[in-house]
């Protein structure tokens, strides 16, 4: 293999492995801000057991994710060096403020509220975790404006001297409509994420018959957070698709294998394709006649943009070159998505509907069973999802600017990276092992007991720092 596909492999192994850990902490940290929360209005001491148990969880993933999130950056001056050249006066703004920025703020207001059960007042204490939610989600919005620039390049001009792609406008970055769609459909689905690992943890230990009291209401919560977190991942993920129909029509043809141009084009249920890397036809295909059209344009006639025509404008526009992606890679993998997320929002309609009945929700071992597992749901749609995005956009690293094959570091070679693939590859694979025994030891122990936790008026609780 050449350096140039070991690098690639390499930094889809460590983007897709950090991305594991991205969505439960945002949103475990805005589940943690409405338990703290609850806890200092009412003074009801499950919520702080909730608060405390939960912050563990959080604890383990944020160190996890941190460390994955560092290396993944690392890999810009190492393997893909031409790239940061080319577009680092651009690229480097968003990365180096969610470093200054949000991640400071996040991480130095994390470390408070670790340390400040015993120290800050309990209003004072609960800032510091809507802080720490707030920091989070921030730090998405400044990743996403980095690869939204590259998904959709905005606010930026050519160095005619340096052939360097440079910044001409912030506003226009920041303000991305590639960037504001994708945070709120990230956002979202990270909200679905944190609500079927809260349903997870309290179905385990519903079945046990552990704390019904504690984890009930609980499991009530994230099934209402799971339905409205699905609805708005699949809603914000419909106007995502559209913009991209505009922005990237390659990309969206090959998420419908539609080879040719059609008006009232069908969306499609089922396709084969022939066994190729860029096959320029279907050989099985079922459809849904001019669904596609209305999810893309809201037109039941409207024309969609099929993969060879775009191809042939591509070629017209850039020079000679094949400019298709992986088709098979990018239809599934957009199918593979949708589908979870069709069968998260089903599944919290059903866990809805067992609990309208009082005690229903906790006898339902079948449901409850299923529920641990529906854990891992939304991660499989998550890193399915970033294979849409990044595999879909190939062969192009900087849409329509510059080719993944021009990006790579030319000085590196294919040994070497091989060498920190199989290096990075074991070392996930370690810290996978350890992440799982460390989440799911510390969720099945349960929360500590609340009586000595419990604060008298408005002085410091009592309370000792987190600890596993």
């Amino acid at each position: 293999m050449s350096a140039l596909e070991l690098a690639r492999w390499q930094f889809a192994v460590t983007t897709l492995y950090h991305f594991l850990f991205v969505p439960v902490t945002i949103g475990l940290a805005w589940f943690l801000v409405g338990f703290q929360t609850a806890w200092v209005r009412t003074g009801d001491e499950r919520w702080l057991r909730l608060t405390r148990f939960f912050g563990k969880l959080f604890l383990i993933n944020f160190a996890l994710g941190v460390v994955t999130g560092i290396v993944q950056e690392f890999q810009f001056g190492m393997n893909w060096s031409a790239y940061s050249r080319y577009v680092g006066d651009i690229f480097g703004a968003p990365l180096a403020i969610e470093g200054l920025a949000a991640f400071f703020l996040e991480s130095t207001f994390l470390g408070l509220w670790i340390f400040g059960w015993e120290f800050l007042k309990p209003k004072v204490h609960l800032a510091c975790i809507w802080l720490v939610a707030i920091g989070s989600t921030l730090s998405a919005y400044w990743i996403l404006a980095a690869n939204s620039w590259m998904q959709h390049p905005v606010g930026y001009r050519i160095n005619p001297v340096t052939h360097r792609a440079e910044m001409t406008s912030i506003a226009k970055v920041l303000t991305n409509p590639t960037l504001i769609r994708a945070f709120g459909h990230t956002v979202a689905a990270a909200g679905l994420t944190a609500s079927l690992l809260v349903l997870g943890v309290a179905a385990w230990h519903l079945r046990r018959g552990s704390d019904t009291s504690l984890f009930a209401p609980v499991a009530r919560a994230a099934l209402w957070v799971s339905l409205a977190a699905g609805v708005a991942t699949a809603l914000l993920g419909h106007a995502q698709a559209q913009l991209m129909t505009k922005e990237q029509p390659m990309k969206m043809a090959a998420a419908e294998a539609l080879y040719n141009t059609e008006s009232g084009a069908r969306f499609s249920l089922f396709d084969i394709g022939p066994w190729q890397k860029h096959p320029s036809k279907s050989l099985v295909s079922i459809g849904i006649p001019h669904a596609l059209s209305i999810l893309a344009d809201n037109n039941w006639n409207g024309t969609v943009e099929g993969i060879n025509d775009i191809q042939r404008q591509d070629v017209a526009k850039y020079g000679p070159g094949d400019y298709r992606p992986i088709v098979g890679v990018t239809y599934w993998s957009f199918r593979i998505m949708a589908g979870i997320g069709v069968v998260a929002i089903v599944f919290a309609v059903i866990g809805l509907w067992l609990a309208r009945v009082p005690g229903r929700l906790e006898r339902s071992h079948r449901f409850l069973r299923l529920a641990v597992w529906s854990v891992a749901l939304p991660l499989a749609g998550n890193l399915a999802g970033w294979l849409f995005t990044e595999m879909g956009r190939q062969p192009w690293v900087v849409q329509g600017l510059l080719l993944t094959r021009n990006a790579v570091s030319p000085t590196v070679p294919a040994w070497w990276v091989g060498v920190t693939l199989f290096g990075f590859t074991a070392l996930y694979g370690l810290l996978a092992f350890v992440e799982a025994r460390l989440m799911i030891g510390a969720a099945q122990a349960g929360p500590d007991g609340a009586g000595a936790y419990k604060p008298v008026g408005d002085a410091p609780a009592k309370l000792p720092a987190l600890s596993y």
